[in-house]
């Protein structure tokens, strides 16, 4: 059961195919923005998936995220979000990363629960358009 408090970590390693050079978002070899804001939304849905009814996920909405100091490559980074808040289908995150040299994201995130077959069905009809 989804329950406010909850916490969950994901680490990944700065590599060159997750720097800023790689991904288009700069030209310097560093941990890039769109990398750690992967990151976030990856380490929130797996937070809420073990929690959803079968044939759920969450989808992501909304991020208010700064991105406040560079991480080379070789460094590992860890996203740690926490879900303080549950409005029926929507939850908010707050979301902190960090190096071994301390934080360099912060801010929030908010996903919605929705039902997978409904979703994409109403996804997929757009291709009729």
């Amino acid at each position: 059961m989804l329950e406010t408090g909850l916490t969950f970590t994901k680490t990944e390693l700065v590599t060159e195919k997750n720097s800023a050079a790689a991904l288009g978002s700069g030209l310097l070899p560093v941990y890039a923005t769109p990398a750690m804001i992967l990151l976030i939304e990856a380490a929130a849905a797996e937070l809420a998936a073990p929690h959803l009814e079968d044939g759920s996920t969450t989808v992501g909405t909304k991020l208010d995220v700064e991105h406040v100091a560079a991480t080379p490559i070789g460094m590992e980074v860890s996203a740690v979000v926490t879900l303080t808040e549950i409005d029926r289908r929507r939850l908010v995150f707050e979301v902190e990363v960090t190096d071994k040299g301390g934080i360099i994201g912060k801010g929030r995130h908010e996903r919605f629960i929705v039902a997978s077959e409904k979703f994409m069905a109403k996804t997929q009809a757009k291709l009729e358009l």
